[in-house]
């Protein structure tokens, strides 16, 4: 079996394994399920700093963003959308699948928000109800600073939407000043896929509880947990065997209180050596430390280099799609996957493809990784 070193899913710890192959209890009628979902999700908003609630889905990350624009979009509402990658620009497939009218701050891709442009920006367009924003931006491992973009929009009442899929625990966030912040288990917490984290401000939900017209969706209904613990039900059955499974992942990050500066060490090392071996980051600015992504050389292709790294040498990584299809390459170094010794071994094995390809390089990746640490 390949070893996964790409941006989602990770590889996963034997313990967390484990945990997810124990008996499980009734989740329907047991009212013990309740306590302890109750408990991890109160952990993990102590984790992130915030005493705004943590809610759990079932359901892989995508439905977190899908469930936060449910759930506060109505019918006509103007929703601002902060495009500077793929999934910033896909957020206003749901803005208009809920009804709501997007319009695009679409900015450079190769660049992170320039806050200072968007406050100028927001001087003469502010009638908003909601922004969309992406924290970490995968396909392309953009970062943005988040902290000051939604403290620029809480200056004219505006709701906040943030995907922290691939950097919830990879690059720290004040999630005080999110309305709905969305994350997934299969990326910097490295449990399987499968899980939705939806963290909600209290005023997020007193505007779903003051809606106007009801949410048009079931599944990706916020509200209907609303008050899971008072009368200790579940809108539908959960996934307790994941959630048995997330349960450890969250502890393993509550005792690595280096989690953040690992992440850090290991993203920079990674890019320093991508640059002095003479391959182009795709990236001017704004790098988020769990994934790096870089030009395909000239004389070979994406598929090459991914197929001969997996083939020759038993590890995965990947390209990109839509308008980066083809373009670059994407290392993940993000939660079990953040370590010295996976990302030398995966820097050995993309020296090997690179030479075997015929791409001659400034020195070894290999080398120069180990070097920056």
């Amino acid at each position: 079996m390949y070893k996964l070193m790409t941006p989602g899913p990770t590889q996963v710890s034997d313990e967390v394994l484990a945990a997810r192959a124990l008996r499980f209890k009734n989740p329907d009628i047991d009212e013990s399920f309740v306590e302890e979902y109750k408990e991890l999700c109160e952990e993990i908003s102590e984790l992130l700093g915030t005493k705004n609630e943590t809610l759990i889905l079932g359901g892989e990350g995508i439905l977190g963003l899908e469930a936060a624009c449910a759930s506060l979009i109505e019918r006509d509402d103007k929703v601002l959308v902060i495009d500077n990658g793929i999934f910033g620009r896909g957020f206003a497939d749901f803005v208009t699948m809920y009804g709501g009218v997007p319009t695009l701050y679409t900015a450079d891709y190769r660049e992170t928000i320039d806050v200072e442009k968007l406050e100028e920006y927001l001087v003469q367009n502010h009638d908003f109800k909601i922004a969309t924003i992406v924290h970490g931006d995968t396909p392309s491992g953009m970062l943005n600073d988040v902290d000051s973009i939604t403290k620029a929009l809480k200056k004219y009442d505006i709701l906040t939407i943030v995907d922290a899929v691939s950097s919830m625990f990879g690059e720290r966030l004040s999630v005080d000043n999110i309305d709905i912040l969305c994350g997934g288990s299969q990326k910097v917490i490295s449990a399987p896929p499968g899980l939705t984290i939806n963290v909600i401000s209290d005023k997020a939900k007193e505007t779903i509880k003051n809606r106007k017209t009801p949410i048009a969706s079931f599944y990706a209904n916020l509200k209907v947990f609303f008050n899971y613990y008072e009368e200790k039900w579940f809108p539908y059955t959960m996934p307790i065997s994941d959630i048995n499974g997330l349960k450890v992942a969250i502890d393993r990050i509550k005792n690595d209180p280096d989690i953040y500066a690992r992440h850090k060490r290991i993203g920079e090392a990674a890019r320093k050596a991508i640059a002095s071996v003479g391959l182009k980051l795709y990236l001017n600015s704004g790098f988020n430390n769990t994934v790096t992504v870089f030009e395909v050389p000239e004389g070979t292709t994406a598929a090459d280099i991914i197929n001969t790294v997996k083939n020759d040498h038993d590890i995965l990584i990947t390209g990109s799609f839509d308008c980066l299809a083809g373009k670059v390459i994407r290392i993940g170094h993000m939660g079990e996957s953040a370590n010295d010794k996976d990302m030398s071994e995966t820097m050995a094995a993309l020296d090997k493809t690179f030479a075997k390809l015929g791409v001659k390089l400034n020195g070894s990746l290999e080398e120069s990784f180990r070097a920056n640490l």
